[in-house]
């Protein structure tokens, strides 16, 4: 089996190209397991690493139709579609923002269109389609209305996806993901990284600023639990998906004091009081639009899992990073 995973030299797309070798099959559309012979991961960088023989690596820029001709034929079981501008960089730079998460998504799609061989294609959405005045519990289908470009462009796509496969031209679903933590390395330009920045910072004893409110309420979900629930929804049986292939991953909902009470009790006073609060309104404009609570009822029908708490998160982190000495 072939599978690309766009953005494959992310710190997503890395995590889950490693879960799928080390696991070295993937269950097709008919329910069949299949080996792994080929994974193709393309982003604008290399990725960190080449171990494998089964790994290809293209560089390149998936808004270019002919890279992605080159890249998609009919031996594409599956693909994962993480590639994306994060939500600050979209809104700082909105040519960019509509060009790689908007424009580069739809001309994937036509190319599996064009191929005729219905891949298995997931795309991940975001908790920033959603927005303006929300109800207290937000469903995979309450009504989207995204309060940032970022959010817009993953909305569009959400339904360009939805509809390619309404037509048979692409077996397709896809997946919300809650806001990542803890992310490993440095902060990047989402307006959610700090979420990972005022617990990973502190765990290496430097110093971090929160530029929320500390009642600021998320939705959280680990790299692990996130890529399993990635390749479990690649799994699913389409029919169970119904006539809307969108499914809100179940995450934890957690408010940003709560997640310093939790590193508190983990690593002490010390560590915690690295933590600066310093209000940016931008970011808290854009954070502060996204739903605190879920109803993943539906999510976890079909078997996907959240982690127990953010407790737990943190030690998995901690545990990560002394494998990684």
């Amino acid at each position: 089996m072939k599978i690309l995973i766009t953005g494959g030299s992310g710190f997503l797309g890395q995590l889950l190209a490693r879960k799928l070798l080390e696991r070295g099959t993937l269950v097709d559309a008919n329910g069949d397991r299949q080996p792994i012979t080929e994974l193709v991961l393309v982003d604008v960088a290399q990725p960190g690493w080449m171990g494998d023989a089964r790994i290809r690596a293209v560089t390149g820029d998936i808004a270019d139709r002919a890279l992605l001709e080159s890249i998609i034929d009919a031996d594409t079981a599956a693909i994962f579609h993480l590639a994306a501008i994060v939500s600050g960089q979209a809104e700082a730079d909105f040519d960019l923002g509509m060009r790689i998460n908007l424009d580069a998504s739809r001309l994937l799609l036509e190319v599996c269109r064009e191929r005729g061989h219905k891949p298995r294609v997931l795309f991940t959405s975001s908790v920033a389609v959603y927005g303006g005045t929300l109800p207290p519990v937000v469903r995979d289908d309450t009504a989207l209305h995204p309060q940032s470009s970022y959010g817009t462009q993953k909305a569009i796509a959400e339904l360009l996806l939805s509809d390619y496969a309404r037509r048979g031209f692409v077996d397709g679903r896809v997946v919300r993901l809650p806001t990542i933590s803890v992310r490993p390395g440095k902060p990047n330009a989402a307006a959610s990284s700090f979420v990972s920045g005022i617990i990973r910072e502190p765990l290496n004893g430097q110093r971090s600023v929160c530029p929320v409110d500390p009642g600021t309420r998320l939705w959280l979900l680990s790299p692990e639990r996130a890529t399993e629930s990635l390749i479990a929804g690649c799994e699913l049986n389409r029919e169970l998906l119904g006539s809307w292939p969108v499914i809100n991953l179940p995450g934890l909902s957690v408010g940003v004091a709560e997640m310093v009470a939790e590193l508190r009790k983990v690593s002490g006073d010390d560590v915690a009081g690295l933590i600066d609060w310093r209000i940016d309104s931008r970011i808290e404009q854009i954070v502060g639009s996204w739903p605190g609570a879920w109803d993943t009822s539906r999510g976890e029908e079909l078997g996907l899992t959240a982690d127990a708490d953010f407790g737990a998160v943190i030690c998995a982190f901690l545990a990560t990073q002394k494998r990684s000495e």
